[in-house]
């Protein structure tokens, strides 16, 4: 059974949160708290398997709260986030100090049974992830997002007709992939990003990110051609796709129904790749809970395309890159610290 300590201060959401615990076979509610202070002694004498955290409270907020609990005893968080830009702001900043996912306060009371299924999937990958202590997250949880140093040259808007490569991520993508882009120079081919995560949060997560690559990162726009030097996140709730135009690649949004439950899909994406550049792209899975892109991996491997995917030892989740390995899809498996060296050697190639 997995252990779950909810702490809210709205005692609509404890109690909504209870009953979604409480409803599932798999799940035990271990205790409510109303703030993280009262919650420190039910965690020391009794270690719930996943804890769900409110970001506003009163007498210690939800990101002081994780930090001190990530430096000292690391647990699975799944953070409960607002649908304003201050709430991504606070989210992502959650996964930066190590906490596992997020889902957003429903808008009303009448959406709150709507969005349980989709809780209760999060808890469930939450406990399965592997989570460490992080030394770097005494960081002070209201610092900024460090900016580019100014002496790097932003890459030029030149439209990209070699190789692409494609990045496809769910539960810890989101800190895999700051691990990587900011490793990488801005002299790289275009990349196309398909991370699982809600509309609202991307464009806050793409913007985070260019503020500390050498790379240009952007939400990705219908239209638009993928250029050298550019990185494109498939905003939440779309499909991004590739498509071969007259001087490079051209990307495209689309609302069709989810694929593997998904929107943006992992397979998806990679299958527009399949098309558009064949032998010429570079594919890569990350870490994240379920299947979404291991088919479409070993479709672009039978097409030629070069396929990886992150290892077990240093995936939150294993089961992506998992499923991948295990259709025979992925020519390479890598470690996070190994994936953005192995990029570039193979851009470079």
């Amino acid at each position: 059974m997995i252990k779950v300590l909810v702490i809210d201060d709205s005692a609509v959401m404890r109690a909504f949160l209870g009953r979604v615990v409480g409803s599932q076979p798999d799940m035990e509610l271990a205790g409510v708290a109303s703030d993280p202070l009262l919650a420190i002694d039910r965690i020391r004498r009794s270690p719930p398997d996943v804890i769900t955290l409110d970001v506003e409270m009163p007498r210690m907020n939800g990101l002081e709260f994780l930090r001190k609990l990530m430096a000292v005893r690391p647990l699975p968080v799944v953070m409960v986030s607002s649908l304003t830009q201050q709430g991504a702001e606070a989210t992502l900043r959650a996964l930066e100090l190590g906490a596992v996912d997020f889902f957003p306060k429903p808008a009303s009371l009448e959406a709150l049974d709507a969005v349980g299924p989709g809780i209760a999937e999060k808890i469930r990958a939450a406990a399965q992830a592997r989570v460490g202590r992080h030394d770097w997250a005494a960081a002070n949880t209201n610092a900024s997002v460090p900016l580019r140093p100014v002496a790097v040259a932003r890459p030029s808007a030149r439209p990209a007709s070699g190789s692409i490569i494609g990045i496809g991520a769910s539960t810890g993508g989101v800190e895999a992939l700051r691990h990587i882009l900011t490793q990488l120079p801005a002299a790289m081919p275009p990349i196309v990003i398909a991370q699982h995560m809600l509309p609202g949060f991307t464009e806050t997560f793409a913007r985070r990110l260019d503020a500390s690559c050498e790379l240009s990162v952007q939400e990705a726009r219908d239209g638009e051609e993928a250029c050298e030097g550019g990185v494109y996140v498939a905003p939440g709730g779309r499909h991004l796709l590739v498509q071969r135009s007259a001087t490079g690649y051209r990307l495209r949004l689309s609302d069709d129904p989810p694929v593997n439950r998904h929107r943006p899909s992992v397979d998806t994406l990679f299958r527009s790749l399949a098309q558009a550049a064949g032998t010429r792209c570079i594919a890569l899975i990350l870490t994240g809970m379920g299947a979404d892109g291991a088919e479409a991996l070993l479709e672009l491997r039978h097409g030629g395309a070069t396929t990886l995917a992150q290892d077990e030892a240093s995936s939150v989740v294993f089961g992506m890159p998992r499923q991948a390995i295990a259709l025979g899809a992925a020519q390479e498996i890598v470690g996070l610290d190994q994936v953005a060296a192995r990029l570039l050697a193979l851009a470079a190639g």
